[in-house]
């Protein structure tokens, strides 16, 4: 086993576990190339432990775009080897040797491009076509379904297996998630949609729905439509053109109806591949060995066409042997006019072999590039079955070459013979080995397909360079954008989450400022509670002292007044003598009693009024305190409300301030984002544009080539045209010298003999006469001959010209249109991108006005409800006390509290009110609650307004 350290293993584990760790040189032998590409090369080979047979697909990844290539390489293999389906390959691994991949799989099938043309000279059947799109259909339901995408569905890319069954190849081009918005695939394939992925978008699987219906169109006409257009062009075409119908009326309605399904212009209208299973081209009964009779059929017709070139061989190689040198020009001649009359016949097939049935990354130039001569074609496919129909023939022919030799090919040991056009007569090299191994009935013809792909893959470099590099920069460009998305994306949610930080840092402050309010207003409170204790105890205290007072004062007045009422008696009983001691000392003991009764009512009385006094002006005294809280919490609850609606202003200032700064940014991330898409726009115009102009003086050279060696090969054929034409002199001269002689024979027999010189003199005269005029006619004839020879290929060529630049002068007005096409569509999009913002922005601003609005009301609505209830409560309070006081006996104590003093000036007229209340009570006035309450809301209300 090799190390696994060997070069070109990944050191990713998770990449290592893709790839087989042997050497695929040791496990696969016997490679024999069938197809070739700019991806590289894919072979039959054979397992040299299980001698299993196998195809396998080598891609290179150095080079240019090294990365890109390993990327595309691991996506590959990652998507085939989820792939479990009979309608897709069957991938058994891959391995790793010198910077390229092996990917391998069972295969005992074919691409359907060699079931087309020059094998059959008709298309294939339509019931034929319909078992091969019903087999392909189920292979894309069974990608669709898992959400993946071909991308490059074609002919060349359908294999059919010696068992008739369909299967789908070449994922390199898939996706493994739908939608995607790349541009791949192979130009006269492609979807609108997929042209214009990174102008109008992502696209869906149904862009293999639309590259089946062209598979159709390529498999019942053998070449897709616009096939003789530049491939560049084409891409115009399809991306602003109608759709391409069938153009045989030969077909049924329900498969033209079903190709027209298939290529709906609108992504949206097109069919799923579920709904095509279900339509009536696919569910037509057929023959179940429909596909078996198609490969037997195709089997046969190439048997026959290596018999054919193999009499045309053998025909050639004897006249080679028994014409000997001097016929070798001639026998060129006849050689080089059949390979060009076919290589015209072959033009005008275009036939569908892998000229068009290219990989996704190879451009075909159009009928120039891809018709390949018929001859060419055959010539190798004939040489299998040579040794097994005409062995001895085949020895002679070995035997008449003496230049004959053989060419060894690396690997190739399934490589089989090349037989080359033959020059001068001589057989350059001719080359035979039989193979072993793989589909036996289209064994014969792959080798000229592939030596027809080498060659074709040297021819068209310079414009497949073009397309990868056109494909490049679309990949290229579309990376752009998304980069330049995901940054203003990243620099949005900065934004936002900058401004939501800043919301949520106001809020919080807000919450802070308020609980330091309501503790604040908790702790004023709470001192105010103190305070007006501590002032109730000091007014208490003082009317008590007071009261104190009075009754001592009120004691020292009864005294006197005892004392001088007991002297006024003592007087008068002193005066009246009359009166028995005895009954003075009785009266005087009776009054006695009497004045200290009376002493003794007057200070209860005195003791009474004093504490209902002090009752009274305590409860109007905590009714003072009452309503001073209350003007406290209604002062408070100001500054609450206050404090709110500073605070939602604020909040508000700031929304609006973020709106706007919202604003600002969407409108300049939206014009970055237009400019570097029309920037991109103007550079992918430019460069198409140029590789136009490109490829017009490429056609132009061509031609120009072309023309010039028709100018130097006319002289070779006008040549031979001439010695044709003096060898029909020489036949003419020899005709009339026969006729000459016969008739001097008969003009001697009877003539007489003196006579005969004059008339043989007069026959010599008349022959030379006739022969010179002979000659100027046949001199005239070349003559004439060569000037309208040469004046058709003037004319030709002219016309070839005129054609050309027709052509290119149609294919860059398409060119323009469609850019302004794009143009006028990528600033429609920009409009509309322009007026969804400002209608966004403008909805925006509507529902943040909105919100601010009805946040205000709400905070005002809170406002008057929250002073509404505190009034209420307060009035409540205050009723249930003047109830309680009334109950006690205490009226009126909102008129005695009406003023609100200050306690201090409470305390200050504690004496004289119980002075005047001794003498009289005043006469006050009272006002009504409803009308107090109201006029306390007014008053609070207006108070929080200003």
């Amino acid at each position: 086993m090799p190390s696994s350290t060997r070069k070109g293993v990944p050191k990713d584990p998770e990449l290592a576990d893709l790839f087989f760790k042997d050497d695929p040189e040791d496990v696969f032998c016997d490679l024999h190339e069938i197809g070739h590409g700019s991806f590289g090369a894919v072979y039959f080979a054979r397992n040299s432990y299980s001698n299993e047979v196998v195809a396998i697909k080598k891609m290179s990844y150095n080079g240019k775009q090294t990365t890109e290539k390993w990327q595309d390489i691991i996506k590959e293999v990652k998507f085939l080897g989820q792939l479990r389906h009979p309608n897709t390959i069957e991938y058994k691994g891959c391995y790793l040797k010198d910077n390229t991949a092996w990917s391998f799989g069972v295969s005992r099938s074919s691409p359907l491009y060699q079931f087309l043309p020059p094998v059959h000279k008709k298309p294939l059947q339509e019931m034929e076509i319909a078992a091969i799109t019903h087999g392909a259909l189920l292979g894309l339901a069974y990608l669709h379904s898992h959400n993946m995408i071909h991308r490059d569905v074609k002919a060349g890319n359908i294999l059919l297996t010696e068992l008739g069954q369909v299967k789908l190849a070449d994922f390199g081009s898939a996706s493994i998630a739908s939608p995607a918005n790349s541009f791949v695939g192979t130009p006269y394939w492609m979807a609108p949609e997929v042209i214009l992925a990174m102008d109008e978008g992502q696209y869906e699987g149904k862009v293999d729905i639309w590259s089946l219906g062209i598979t159709c169109i390529e498999l019942a006409e053998r070449k897709p439509p616009l096939f003789n257009m530049n491939a560049m062009s084409a891409l115009y075409h399809i991306a602003q053109n109608d759709s391409p119908t069938l153009q045989s009326n030969e077909w049924s309605d329900p498969f033209r109806s079903f190709v027209d399904y298939c290529l709906l212009k609108i992504p949206q209208d097109r069919p799923s591949s579920g709904e095509l299973l279900r339509h009536d081209f696919v569910r037509r009964e057929r023959s179940p060995r429909i596909l078996l009779d198609l490969i037997q059929r195709t089997k046969d017709a190439v048997r026959e066409l290596d018999n054919l070139q193999y009499r045309k061989m053998k025909k050639i190689l004897y006249q080679e042997k028994h014409n000997g040198p001097m016929g070798e020009s001639q026998e060129e001649e006849e050689v080089g006019g059949r390979g060009r009359e076919r290589g015209k016949a072959s033009c005008k097939m275009n036939s569908l072999g892998s000229n068009h049935s290219i990989p996704s990354t190879s451009v075909s130039t159009g009928s120039q590039s891809s018709s390949v001569n018929s001859m060419q074609e055959v010539l190798d496919d004939s040489c299998s079955d040579m040794t097994a129909t005409h062995p001895q023939d085949y020895s002679s022919t070995l035997e008449s070459s003496p230049h004959t030799k053989k060419v060894n090919v690396k690997r190739g040991g399934g490589r089989r013979a090349e037989v080359a056009s033959f020059f001068g007569g001589e057989a350059r090299y001719i080359l035979i080995n039989r193979c072993m191994f793989f589909f036996s009935h289209l064994l014969t013809s792959l080798p000229p397909q592939v030596t027809k792909q080498i060659h074709e893959h040297e021819q068209e470099s310079e414009l497949r360079e073009q397309m990868s590099g056109y494909k490049r920069m679309r990949r290229q460009h579309q990376k752009q954008l998304i980069a330049l998305e995901n940054k203003l994306k990243a620099e949005m949610d900065e934004h936002r989450l900058k401004l939501q930080k800043e919301v949520e840092t106001q809020a919080n402050n807000a919450y802070i400022e308020l609980e330091k309010l309501a503790k604040r207003h908790a702790v004023h409170s709470e001192k105010e509670m103190k305070t007006a204790l501590t002032d109730e105890k000091k007014f208490q205290q003082q009317i008590v002292a007071q009261q104190k007072k009075e009754l001592t004062t009120f004691l020292d007045n009864q005294k006197k007044q005892y004392k001088l009422c007991k002297e006024k008696i003592k007087e008068e009983m002193n005066e009246d003598h009359s009166t028995p001691k005895k009954e003075k000392q009785e009266r005087l003991s009776k009054h006695k009693e009497n004045m200290q009764h009376s002493q003794a009512e007057e200070e209860a009385q005195l003791l009474a009024q004093q504490r209902v006094f002090y009752d009274r002006n305590c409860r109007a005294f905590k009714r003072k305190v009452m309503i001073k809280r209350h003007d406290l919490e209604q002062e408070q609850i100001r500054e609450e409300l206050n404090k709110k609606k500073t605070q939602k202003e604020m909040e508000h200032a700031m929304l609006i301030r973020h709106d706007e700064s919202m604003q600002e940014l969407e409108y300049r991330q939206l014009k970055i984002l237009q400019k570097l898409r029309m920037d991109l726009i103007r550079l992918q115009h430019q460069t198409e544009l140029e590789n136009q102009i490109e490829y017009n003086n490429r056609r132009e050279r061509e031609l120009h080539r072309k023309h010039v060696l028709e100018l130097r090969q006319q002289p070779k054929n006008l040549k031979a045209l001439e010695l044709q034409i003096k060898k029909q002199f020489q036949d003419t001269c020899k005709v009339q010298t026969k006729q000459y002689k016969a008739l001097r024979h008969h003009q001697m027999e009877v003539t007489p003999k003196a006579e005969h010189k004059t008339v043989l003199k007069a026959l010599k005269d008349e022959q030379t006469r006739k022969l010179a005029i002979l000659a100027e006619q046949y001199e005239q004839s070349i003559n004439e001959m060569m000037a309208s020879q040469a004046l058709r290929l003037d004319e030709a060529q002219e016309a070839e010209c005129q054609a050309l630049r027709q052509q290119l002068q149609q294919e860059m007005e398409l060119l323009n249109a469609y850019q302004s096409k794009i143009k006028m569509q990528t600033e429609a999009q920009h409009e509309r991108e322009q007026q969804k913002l400002e209608q966004k922005v403008s909805l925006r601003r509507a529902h943040l006005e909105q919100k601010i609005e009805e946040e205000l009301v709400s905070i005002q609505k809170e406002r008057t409800d929250r002073i509404k209830h505190l009034l209420e409560r307060q009035e409540r309070e205050i009723d249930s006390f003047d109830m309680e006081s009334m109950r006690l006996g205490f009226c009126n104590l909102g008129v005695s509290c009406s003023p609100r003093p200050h306690p201090a000036s409470v305390f200050t007229a504690a004496g004289s009110l119980s002075q005047t209340h001794l003498d009289a009570k005043k006469k006050t006035t009272t006002k009504n609650n409803n009308k107090r309450l109201q006029n306390r809301v007014q008053c609070v209300f207006w108070a929080g307004r200003t």
